[in-house]
């Protein structure tokens, strides 16, 4: 199983952004699948996550409000959804997920990046005016 994001593009402070999250050839209904990001110069951090059950987690304080990530009818894809963007959420946005999560579902407490074996390539969000 592979992933790939797309939907990264230029916005303007405030505006919103969706970002998309898919496994060709596969659904994602069996696996926990989370959003993170990456800075240059920083470590990427897990931003959000929705599990198998479609739980959801948020990691990140500074998105609580203006994020939100669900599946589609036929769980083929996984969308993250910001509002009320701001210059700060400029990043490098990645989808991972991992096999642990077909036997042993659940947004993890802390998102480590090393437990994450499966990653799509990054799509680029930059908010600016």
């Amino acid at each position: 199983l592979q992933v790939t994001e797309s939907g990264g593009d230029f916005v303007q402070p405030g505006g919103s952004l969706r970002l998309s999250c898919a496994a060709p050839g596969f659904t994602l209904d069996r696996r926990d699948v989370l959003w993170f990001r990456e800075v240059p110069g920083k470590e990427r951090e897990g931003v959000i996550c929705l599990s198998v059950a479609d739980r959801v987690a948020v990691y990140l304080d500074s998105v609580k409000g203006r994020i939100s990530v669900s599946r589609d009818n036929a769980r083929t894809t996984v969308s993250l959804q910001m509002d009320g963007v701001r210059p700060e959420d400029t990043a490098m946005y990645y989808c991972a997920t991992n096999v642990r999560s077909s036997w042993n579902p659940g947004c993890p407490a802390i998102p480590y990046v090393a437990d994450f074996d499966t990653w799509g390539q990054g799509t680029q969000v930059t908010v600016s005016s």
